[in-house]
């Protein structure tokens, strides 16, 4: 397995930053086509982006990972909400653009993750995704996160996961 070159970095960024903006755009336009099975279209990306107030202190952060200069992903984590339980952190908009990908930058971005949320006293991160990304799925069996019961409402929720920090 390689690795992430030595110039890439992660650091927290506001979720309107001109370059969180564009990769989480990225993010929702390669998820949702690929949900779709077509392109997904400008009003659906926006839509699906809404306002990012759950990736906003206090409720949340995004972290965004740079090779140099250039975005090459980003990772969300939210402290409030969707149900989340004392002590417990959710991950979420885990993103590497393809060019960057097989590098390791998503297991980069989750490390950061975890380590942003046992600093801010999470003992316990959790997550959903879809049966689909199945790359996403076999990362996150990679670095120790196992099956957990459903939660939440997201309709497109179809696998739960979860990792102690403890």
């Amino acid at each position: 397995m390689s690795t992430a070159p030595l110039t890439w970095t992660v650091s927290l960024t506001a979720v309107d930053h001109p370059e969180a903006a564009t990769v989480l755009y990225e993010y929702i336009d390669e998820l949702a086509s690929r949900y779709y099975g077509r392109q997904a279209t400008s009003e659906e990306i926006v839509a699906a982006l809404g306002d990012g107030a759950d990736l906003r202190e206090p409720r949340g952060a995004l972290l965004v990972a740079r090779d140099g200069a250039v975005p090459v992903g980003c990772v969300g984590l939210r402290w409030q909400g969707a149900g989340l339980a004392d002590g417990d952190a959710e991950l979420t908009r885990m993103f590497v653009r393809k060019a960057a990908r097989r590098g390791g930058a998503g297991a980069r971005l989750v490390g950061a993750a975890e380590e942003l949320a046992r600093a801010c006293g999470a003992g316990r991160i959790r997550l959903n995704t879809r049966k689909d990304l199945v790359e996403a799925i076999a990362l996150y069996g990679r670095l120790g996160y196992r099956p957990i019961d459903p939660y939440g409402d997201d309709p497109y929720a179809e696998v739960w996961l979860a990792k102690s920090l403890g």
